[in-house]
């Protein structure tokens, strides 16, 4: 019975992991978006254009 127990809490601790790395790669990417929204306004103040 503790086997069970102890392989049901390893695949629920390593579904949640698996869904958080998602989670973060999510966010990486909105922050890599917002970044070179943020260098194209950048360059085009530099150009003048602001």
């Amino acid at each position: 019975m503790k086997r069970i127990i102890t392989l049901a809490m390893l695949g629920l601790f390593s579904v949640s992991m698996l869904s958080a790395c998602n989670t973060m790669a999510g966010a990486g990417q909105d922050v890599q978006k917002a970044g070179e929204k943020l260098e194209d306004k950048a360059q085009d103040c530099k150009d003048g254009r602001c």
